[in-house]
Parts: C-alpha cells; structure tokens; sequence
C-alpha cells in the first residue's frame, strides 16, 4: 500500500476511501482488481479495507469500530455520529440480549436509513458528541438517554448502572439530561430509568434483581454495604435490609466462570461459604440471587424474601455496618 494511504488507514483501523486511493495514484481498473482479489475488502460503496487489517481489526475485537466508520465516512455527513445501540457498543455498555439491528447514528439536519443503517434527524448539541478513536459517537450521557428511549426500561437501567459504575456519567448528568429532553420522543422512559439508576450495582444481574424487589413492592435495600465485627471488616453485601439485617447476595456465574484478582473458582467458593458462615453466626440472615431467581422463579423468593423483611433483625447487634458511595469495578 502507498504510504501515504497507509497514514491515512493507520489513523482509522485500516478504513480508507476510494477517493483517497485515487489521490495517491490508485486508479479505478486497479481499486477493482484488488477488491476482485480479495486484498481489498469493501465495506461499503467506496470504503475499503484491506484483508489483512480486517483480520486485525477482528482478532482485537474492533470490527464493530469499523462497521461504524465505514457508515460514517460512505454517508459523508460530517455532523451525524454514531449513536443508540451503536454508540453503546463503542462506550462497551451492557446491551439488550437481542444485540441484532442496523448501525444507528444521529444527524441534525437529515433522517435517512439505508442498507444495514439508519440515521434519525435530531439536535446534537456541542457536549454530545465525543470521540472514540476516529469514530464520532454521541456522548455517554447522549446515548444512554437515546437508548433509554427505547429500550426496554430493565435494560436501560443496567446500561446506566454500568456507566455510572465506571464514572461514563454521574446520577445528577444523568437526571438532567433526561429531564432536558422533555417533548422528545420516549422521554418519559428516559426519565424512569434515570430515576431508577444506581452507579453501586457491580453486575447486570445485581440492576436487575434490584428492580425486582423494587418492583415487588419490598423496601429498597442499601447496595454495596460494609458488615463490620470484632475490629475487622466481615465483608461487603450486595444489599442490604438494615431493619430485618437480612444481606442479599447477587450470584452470576461470571464471579465463579471468570474469577478477579486471579483466584481460582475454587477459592471464590470457600471465600464465599467462610464469610457467608461469619455472617449467619452474627444473627444476619443471608439470601442468594441466581440468574435463574429475577426470571420465572422469582415469586419462590419474593415470598421468601418478604418474610424475612417482615421478621425484625436480632434485638442485640455484635456488627455494624457502613454504606458504600460507590460500586467496586471488577477487573481480572
């Protein structure tokens, strides 16, 4: 490749364009042998890649990034931004189980949708678009309160739960946007979810399992609690009910599939039962959610759960506890 192409390609993933083949010396005859070739992969009419960056661009987990680009730079509309769904993947924000659909991007002048995307016409103002790379994409804030409008609201709320875990956003950037966007279309959805988010979920499955207990009509628990006894920390609860001391723990299969700070699974379940016993010998009575429990056998424990909430926690406390302002991130 030209060098001065390869500049070009380099700064965006590997993407270039007909136009900028043609400036260097490529001509059309050739442009059409190197796709026909398989060197050159099109991406869409007039954006190219070569074979070898695509591969690259795959093994890094960036083929999304490219997809978008490509949309970007075949529509030459140089104030939209990829934004919705789309933006969400670029912010790597949880997504709705059905991650299938177009591009989607957003363009203050012009709606259009084509083949494989679909632009809506609406505002951007000078906060709302970032940079991902050579990618323009609306901002965090933008886009959640673009999915929110949409998606159903449990998935919106554990996009939001993600980002303020993260520090995307914060709960006030948040509330504020949703309530500027008064008039738009599912605004009123965007300013539910808002409402509902809560930066100190750790998990998907901890957002989710919160709205059912909120949704069940049980008190709202603490999240991310400190149980302190004999002059040491015991652990830190999911959530928390201070009245009845009843902890809730939040088990996904990822904490035992893909365990953090490079312990073995086995190591995750002893830590687990030895703190869950130290628990339980200090009169708190401790409840697991599983994926399967927010699904269809989630009345099973709501009527558990509501009965331990009804029963008053012991009399004479040997712990106390601290509320945690924010959510630990959790990395390998």
């Amino acid at each position: 490749m030209h060098p001065a192409l390869r500049v070009v390609a380099e700064r965006r993933y590997g993407v270039f364009t007909a136009a900028e083949a043609l400036r260097v010396g490529y001509p059309h005859p050739e442009i059409r042998r190197l796709h026909s070739s398989g060197r050159w992969v099109r991406l869409r009419y007039g954006v190219y890649i070569t074979a070898d960056d695509l591969g690259h661009a795959r093994e890094r987990g960036r083929e999304h990034d490219v997809d978008c680009l490509a949309v970007l730079l075949a529509l030459g509309r140089p104030h939209a931004a990829i934004s919705h769904r789309s933006a969400a993947r670029l912010w790597d924000l949880p997504l709705p189980r059905d991650d299938s659909g177009p591009v989607r991007l957003t363009d203050p002048d012009r709606w259009r949708r084509g083949q494989g995307f679909l632009m809506s016409r609406a505002p951007l103002a000078g906060g709302d678009v970032w940079r991902a790379g050579p990618v323009r994409v609306t901002s965090a804030v933008r886009t959640l309160l673009d999915c929110a409008r949409e998606w159903p609201l449990e998935d919106a709320v554990v996009a939001m739960d993600a980002a303020l875990l993260v520090g995307r956003t914060t709960a006030e950037e948040l509330r504020s946007a949703a309530a500027g966007a008064h008039g738009w279309p599912g605004a009123p959805r965007a300013v539910r979810a808002a409402a509902l988010a809560d930066g100190r979920a750790e998990s998907p499955l901890e957002s989710r399992g919160r709205l059912r207990i909120v949704g069940s009509g049980l008190p709202g628990p603490e999240l991310q609690v400190e149980i302190h006894a004999g002059g040491r920390l015991i652990g830190v609860v999911d959530a928390w009910f201070e009245d009845a001391a009843v902890a809730v723990e939040f088990d996904g299969r990822v904490k035992y599939a893909a365990p953090w700070r490079g312990r073995s699974a086995e190591q995750v379940l002893w830590e687990e039962k030895r703190r869950e016993d130290e628990l339980r010998a200090l009169d708190i009575r401790v409840v697991r959610i599983a994926d399967a429990d927010v699904g269809g056998r989630w009345p099973v424990l709501e009527r558990r759960l509501g009965a331990l909430l009804a029963t008053p926690g012991p009399a004479t406390r040997r712990f106390t506890t601290v509320r945690r302002e924010r959510g630990l991130r959790r990395t390998g």
